[in-house]
């Protein structure tokens, strides 16, 4: 079904990195799932009135109300869309953020308002009553909604959707605080025993902590967070393919919204290198990013010595020293310049950003203590830099 829908509703659905086919993605699977969840209110409600259950009546509109989340979704997506213009040159994906943020906030108010109600039922137990036609309606909505949220998921996962992510968690906190009550009515039928208000508490917690977890990761992007490493590779393999370049380093990105980023790096050339021909090739570079990427792309060149035999031995060595020292940490942008009287080695030391000061003060100077011992001549001129990628889960 999920196939069926996305190749007869969406044109050119291959092609996930252009703006109007993500938002296409966005407009289907919010559609589909305002359409789902105003099918079981109307289900339900009228269900609850043939039945006079004020149980499934009431469900019947929670249905409604999670058609919100949806809506919040369609607006968000939409919104997306739109162009830069002169207050938003970097256009406005960050919306989509937003719209993750806030179906996040309606998440964690179904799992307040179940923990509440669940307190209250083992504070003061209500009388159960278990009707088949109750159960039946229950277990529609948990297959209507395990449906939406894989739904979701896929279309989610298609496009990197955050907001998509936090519908499909939104519907996933349905499914299982619809299966705990139908757990519970079927626990009481057989047993006689009401845990409905000790099933409710656990699952309030799940849902809670489901709705924490959908605003960590759409608060991180808004607030910046660390470089994925795949993207790292993919852009740093891009530049590094190029003839001429010889190595990288200094990687940011920056998100304005899915789809939407603007990157910046150092590219290191040979220093015996035309200036004019190693310019020509950043410039392609940076254009042919954007079009294969979909990057808006900022190269440094650094030009690096390449042929020097005595400088070559003595940055090697250096690298050395700092591996034994700690191999979390790197150099680059090593130059050698002669004195009289003193050689100054001067380049970049990437150190990880979660050390502290006194780690950042006392590597450089232990490294530049253990070069004196191979020449007392050296004198290091550091320039302490971070490196902005996350580290991958093992």
């Amino acid at each position: 079904m999920t196939e069926f829908l996305i190749r007869h509703f969406i044109k050119d659905y291959q092609d996930v990195e252009k703006i109007p086919v993500r938002t296409a993605y966005g407009v289907l699977a919010s559609t589909v799932g305002i359409f789902c969840n105003i099918f079981l209110f109307t289900v339900k409600f009228i269900v609850g009135l043939v039945l006079h259950s004020v149980s499934v009546t009431a469900d019947a509109f929670n249905n409604l109300s999670d058609a919100g989340s949806s809506i919040i979704s369609f607006v968000g997506v939409k919104m997306a869309e739109k162009p830069a213009d002169k207050d938003h040159p970097f256009g406005h994906g960050r919306i989509e953020y937003i719209a993750a943020l806030v179906v996040s906030f309606l998440v964690l108010e179904v799992g307040f308002t179940f923990l509440k109600d669940s307190i209250g039922k083992i504070m003061a137990p209500e009388t159960m009553n278990f009707r088949l036609a109750s159960v039946l309606i229950l277990l529609v909505t948990v297959a209507v909604k395990l449906w939406l949220g894989l739904f979701n998921r896929k279309l989610g996962e298609k496009i990197h959707s955050k907001v998509m992510m936090a519908v499909f968690t939104d519907s996933m906190g349905d499914v299982i605080t619809t299966g705990a009550t139908i757990f519970s009515l079927v626990f009481f039928k057989m047993t006689g025993i009401n845990i409905d208000g000790f099933v409710g508490v656990g699952v309030a917690l799940v849902v809670m902590w489901a709705g924490v977890g959908i605003a960590k990761d759409t608060l991180e992007p808004l607030i910046g967070g660390a470089i994925d490493p795949e993207v790292y590779r993919e852009i740093k393999d891009f530049v590094e393919s190029y003839e001429g370049i010889t190595g990288t380093h200094d990687l940011l990105v920056h998100n304005y919204g899915p789809g939407r980023s603007m990157a910046s790096i150092h590219a290191e050339v040979p220093n015996d290198t035309d200036i004019e021909k190693s310019h020509e090739i950043i410039d392609r570079i940076e254009r042919e990013a954007a079009k294969k990427l979909g990057i808006f792309l900022v190269i440094h060149m650094d030009p690096v010595e390449m042929k020097d035999e005595r400088v070559l031995g003595i940055r090697e060595k250096a690298a050395e020293v700092l591996r034994e020292l700690d191999p979390e940490c790197t150099l680059h942008d090593f130059r050698v310049v002669y004195g009289e009287h003193q050689i100054n080695l001067i380049f970049d030391m990437v150190v990880p950003i979660e050390y502290d000061e006194e780690t950042r003060q006392r590597i450089p100077a232990q490294f530049e203590e253990r070069l004196r011992e191979i020449d007392p001549r050296y004198e290091c001129v550091i320039t302490v830099d971070y490196d902005y990628v996350a580290k991958e889960e093992e």
